[in-house]
């Protein structure tokens, strides 16, 4: 592929990626008129604003810094996992409601992924160590949780924890599978 057309590629799917952010920060706003279901009031709007952005932001400076198809899947992964812990505590929260002061062990599953891709420089091979590490955390802080019975008195305990575990740490897995794929084609 010519650098003209992995630029082209590239810039097509940040475009992509940043008009999806835009198309998921509108859909509350529609869905709020259409049922009662969805309050929002413009705190949550902005707190939810500013996690694409960081998100957005994170995706689009990974993609420049890598090279191949492996690299970005591994990003796109990595960025949404991260994004994906962060909104489920914020909204519902994992172990136990929302305002459950356990779900705040999880900010250390985001240290680790953020604090090894500035170690790394975002480098494949790093990126994949890290995110292997970040599901290690999120299994261990998971199996924590069941073993002192934190988030007992939520109504599908302990479902909620085990599905959380489960989904969050297959997207970290899967990410470091990608960067571990790109480090070995060189990325």
């Amino acid at each position: 592929m010519t650098t003209a057309t992995h630029d082209t590629l590239g810039r097509r799917l940040r475009i992509a990626a940043w008009s999806g952010a835009v198309f998921l920060l509108l859909l509350p706003f529609v869905a709020m008129q259409f049922t009662r279901e969805v309050q929002w009031d413009a705190f949550d709007f902005l707190v939810f604003g500013i996690m694409l952005l960081v998100a957005g932001g994170a995706f689009d400076l990974l993609t420049r810094m890598g090279g191949g198809w492996p690299y970005r899947i591994g990003a796109a992964i990595g960025v949404f996992a991260g994004f994906f812990l962060i909104w489920v505590n914020l909204a519902v929260g994992i172990i136990g409601s929302e305002d459950n002061p356990a779900n705040i062990l999880y900010a250390l599953v985001i240290t680790i992924a953020v604090g090894g891709a500035i170690v790394s420089h975002a480098r494949a091979r790093g990126m994949s160590r890290t995110f292997a590490l970040a599901a290690v955390a999120q299994v261990a802080i998971g199996a924590l949780a069941l073993a002192m019975g934190l988030g007992e008195g939520s109504r599908i305990y302990p479902r909620d924890i085990i599905g959380a575990t489960l989904i969050v740490t297959t997207l970290w897995l899967a990410a470091a599978g990608a960067f571990a794929i790109a480090a070995r084609n060189g990325d």
